[in-house]
């Protein structure tokens, strides 16, 4: 293949994905390859993207709670495309995956989905129209050469312009168009990050009314509060109704990135890189709304966390139906690289990644596995935010690990706590068998053992000293 797209829908669990929510990923589904049995290495974004771009488990990179950075000598899958001739272009809507926690390594280019002057006036606001559109470009153009004072300017100037409710994507994928439609001959390597999946979910007004229960109003779901830690810290209460309404504003979220899914698609075929473009789609993670009384995406390896849509097309995944192998988000570099006819030895010596090619002849994988490694934020910081905090919550700052096949499921922590389950017959794993099961414990563990290094607790001397505008807009998403 001549070029390699990766998509990243954020917080895109594999279960609420279909034909309802994301027709435009279910198309890709039907004319690609679709991969049922995906499973990230870690239930949260910063972790699982170190995972896609080293190939390496968290345990392996090291990048954590406590240890926010990418760290330098890991070789990365942009690198390896831009030593290899490649075009490397990156849009990441979430603020972990960024040149401040070591994400820019291999770009010639990481843009910031939310920022105007930093990524330049073209990454400002979409205007639906062409007449309104030349009139912003000259509004710039004539504003924002080589001034950042006027940043405020430009935001409110695009916020007057913009329908009410999340539009980031919108801007990304427009961004993007307009560069396939000026770029040079090289091939490429995309990497885009949509991330209005995730909390707080804020969807344009119109996709809302479709996914909200009968009798319920946008207004009504979007005043439900939206706080994943304080909701863990029995700061305020949440009902059967509210979850379903934010389950509602969820699945409203899912089908607008979807739209741009389509949107970029379509931007491919115009730019006449279609057929020779390997578009792969996956989410890094899932999100708890209510299920195992959780909200959010911290403290547990459930499969609700770590099951995550997987869809590739082009080259030789077109027409590749449905497989049920498992497979991982840390064989994404082995089997890109297969693909677009890389060798990369420096990366090949570091990565546990196996390419999941349909000709590969790497072993097929009879067991994924998973890490979580620190909680997000630490307790010492829910502590200094509401004080006393819920006995429950304190379980929960521990190392877990999690080792899944087709029939079981087996999460370790390093104080002791263990959960196993059958899930083939238990898929929503509700049913923790492990006190009747010995046996079958003792052969996961093992698994474990043969995998990992031994249980132990996570260094905390790599977190990255963060601007305040960082510190804000990861507050806004639930992680301080």
């Amino acid at each position: 293949m001549r070029n390699v797209a990766l998509v990243v829908l954020d917080t895109a669990r594999s279960t609420s994905t279909g034909p309802e929510t994301t027709p435009a990923l279910n198309r890709l589904a039907d004319d690609g390859t679709v991969f049922d049995s995906a499973f990230a290495t870690a239930p949260w974004t910063l972790p699982s993207h170190a995972s896609m771009f080293t190939g390496t488990y968290p345990s392996e990179h090291g990048t954590h709670g406590g240890h926010t950075y990418l760290d330098d000598e890991l070789r990365t899958l942009p690198e390896s495309f831009a030593d290899s001739g490649y075009e490397t272009i990156g849009v990441s809507n979430n603020t972990w995956i960024t040149e401040e926690f070591g994400f820019d390594r291999g770009f010639d280019d990481l843009r910031k989905g939310w920022q105007y002057i930093q990524s330049d006036a073209d990454m400002g606001a979409v205007v639906r129209g062409e007449d309104l559109r030349e009139k912003l470009q000259a509004t710039r153009n004539r504003l924002f050469d080589g001034n950042p004072l006027v940043n405020a300017a430009n935001i409110l100037y695009s916020e007057a312009l913009q329908p009410a409710g999340d539009d980031g994507s919108d801007r990304s994928t427009t961004w993007i168009a307009d560069w396939l439609d000026g770029r040079d001959d090289r091939p490429f390597f995309l990497f885009c990050n949509f991330i209005e999946p995730h909390v707080e979910y804020d969807p344009p007004r119109e996709y809302a009314e479709r996914f909200l229960p009968d009798g319920a109003s946008v207004d009504e779901a979007l005043a439900v509060r939206q706080d994943p830690r304080a909701y863990d810290c029995e700061d305020y209460h949440l009902s059967e109704r509210d979850f379903d309404l934010l389950r509602g504003l969820y699945r409203a979220e899912l089908a607008y990135v979807d739209e741009q899914l389509g949107r970029l698609r379509e931007a491919l075929e115009d730019a006449g890189e279609w057929e020779d473009t390997l578009l792969v789609v996956c989410g890094d993670h899932g999100e708890h709304i209510g299920e195992h009384g959780f909200f959010g995406h911290q403290y547990n390896l459930y499969d609700t966390l770590i099951n995550v849509p997987l869809v590739c097309h082009g080259g030789p995944f077109t027409d590749g139906g449905r497989r049920e192998d498992l497979v991982q988000l840390l064989d994404l570099p082995a089997t890109l690289l297969e693909t677009a006819g890389i060798d990369d030895p420096e990366l090949r010596a570091q990565w546990s990644s196996r390419s999941f090619h349909p000709a590969s002849d790497d072993d097929p994988r009879d067991a994924v596995f998973a890490e979580y490694v620190a909680p997000q934020p630490s307790i010492d910081r829910l502590e200094a935010r509401f004080g006393e905090i819920p006995d429950r919550v304190y379980d929960y700052d521990r190392r877990l690990r999690a080792v899944r096949t087709k029939e079981s499921k087996y999460v370790r922590g390093d104080d002791g706590y263990d959960r196993l389950h059958d899930v083939e017959t238990d898929p929503l794993e509700r049913d923790d068998i492990a006190a009747r099961e010995p046996e079958r414990v003792r052969a996961m563990q093992r698994r474990l053992e043969e995998r990992f290094d031994p249980l132990a607790e996570a260094g905390d001397s790599g977190e990255v000293e963060m601007r305040e505008g960082t510190k804000e807009r990861l507050a806004d998403l639930g992680y301080l």
